[in-house]
């Protein structure tokens, strides 16, 4: 009998389904969830797909939205061809695969609605986003047993999460989510994230940082599920050979210009450092809601000429701007441990960035980087004023230390053999 979803799903290509390696072997599959997919601020997605892929793996990518994103990456256009998006297949296919979950298993079906009916209390989501997340994970569970796969991981401890344990209740696939921050920990109870966590098959921690705030959430008897791997960083983007300091007066900021990353800061820092007459040019790389506020106070405070926004751009425009800097400055006041410092690290680029989350955990101050208090004008006044003064022989030492910290951290085929060993042990 030929289910409802077959005859109204989007194609699925069967060689990849089915695909074996050169010795007739049958490839480890997993599906991979993400809200949006691809983004701009979203490459470390990206790069661990691509590296589990290198490793061996067949990774079916699902996305909840994203097949119309503004995109200036051509990696990110060619996994846009390769994803799979749920909302793009309309009303009616999920319509449909609600009824065949229904009529496969109602026990199961009855329990899943009543988790998405429970996720909606206290929720910052409205009780019919949540009815959305279970058409979502309804249509899902049949797209992944069509293609018989058996584990989904998702991507952030938002709604992904949300809709990877519906699959989990409706269906025998299990499920794990990657936790980056610092959003899930802000509205850690909004999204109830200790049910996902207890739920799940295991759960990733960014950093230490992150796996300490999950530790907050749930039993001891949980914690052990609660594994750290680091987003990592391709050899291809990284400097490979000796590093070259690079002297000027530039600094670069790399970021959504957004709350959490304190580029207003940034300004009035450098309005102090322009009363000292210490002018450095300074190129912010990204966009976002503070936009026009930084672009406000850049006027009022008379740097126009020094400071200088180019909005979003591919990784090889971010990655010239980083050598073409003396440093990265990023003065967040909330994170997760941003790609951004491993990127400019691997670049043998020092940074300058604030105590918050798990920067420390990366940044040594004075060895690889200058630490300041979040949130304080003069304290990061005061480190970039350092970071100029900065002769080119301690560039060149602290920039070789900042690259072999990331190489022996945030290298992508380890964390990436970390993954995958999780995955092997959650689909075994």
């Amino acid at each position: 009998m030929v289910s409802l979803i077959e005859l109204n799903a989007a194609p699925i290509d069967r060689l990849e389904a089915d695909r074996a390696d050169e010795f007739g072997r049958t490839q480890l599959q997993i599906a991979y969830l993400i809200s949006q997919y691809p983004k701009i601020s979203h490459t470390f997605v990206r790069r661990e797909i691509l590296e589990l892929e290198r490793r061996g793996w067949v990774v079916h990518r699902f996305a909840i939205r994203g097949w119309d994103a503004e995109l200036v990456d051509k990696d990110d256009l060619r996994e846009r061809d390769r994803t799979n998006f749920v909302l793009n297949v309309g009303v009616r296919r999920l319509l449909l695969a609600v009824a065949q979950s229904f009529i496969g298993d109602p026990a199961r079906f009855v329990k899943a609605l009543r988790t998405a009916f429970r996720l909606s209390v206290r929720s910052d989501r409205s009780l019919a986003a949540h009815v959305a997340y279970f058409l979502e994970a309804c249509w899902l569970v049949q797209a992944l047993q069509q293609r018989k796969l058996s584990h989904v991981h998702a991507h952030f401890g938002t709604n992904p999460a949300a809709v990877a344990m519906l699959v989990g209740e409706l269906s025998d696939i299990t499920f794990s989510f990657t936790v980056h921050g610092p959003e899930e920990f802000d509205k850690a109870s909004v999204i109830h994230l200790s049910e996902k966590i207890r739920a799940a098959a295991f759960v990733v921690a960014v950093s230490s940082f992150g796996r300490g705030q999950m530790f907050r959430l749930v039993d001891y008897s949980d914690w052990a599920k609660i594994k750290i791997v680091h987003c990592g960083i391709e050899d291809e983007f990284a400097v490979v050979g000796p590093i070259e300091p690079n002297p000027v007066g530039r600094l670069v900021c790399v970021g959504r210009l957004s709350e959490q990353k304190g580029q207003p800061i940034l300004i009035l820092a450098l309005a102090k450092l322009a009363a000292r007459n210490i002018m450095p040019d300074v190129v912010l790389v990204g966009d976002g809601e503070h936009r026009a506020l930084i672009e406000r106070l850049i006027a009022e405070n008379g740097l126009q000429r020094t400071v200088r926004i180019t909005g979003w751009a591919d990784a090889q425009t971010v990655r010239q701007e980083m050598l073409n800097a003396r440093a990265l400055v990023l003065p967040s006041f909330a994170e997760g441990l941003p790609v951004v410092l491993m990127e400019a690290m691997s670049l043998g680029r020092p940074v300058v960035t604030t105590y918050v989350a798990g920067h420390p955990e990366l940044v040594i101050d004075g060895e690889n980087g200058w630490l300041c208090p979040a949130g304080s004008v003069d304290d990061l006044a005061d480190a970039i004023e350092r970071c100029l003064g900065a002769s080119s022989a301690e560039l060149q030492r602290m920039g070789e230390n900042a690259r072999q910290r990331v190489r022996a951290r945030h290298h992508i085929g380890t964390e990436a053999k970390k993954l995958s060993e999780h995955f092997e042990k959650a689909i075994a």
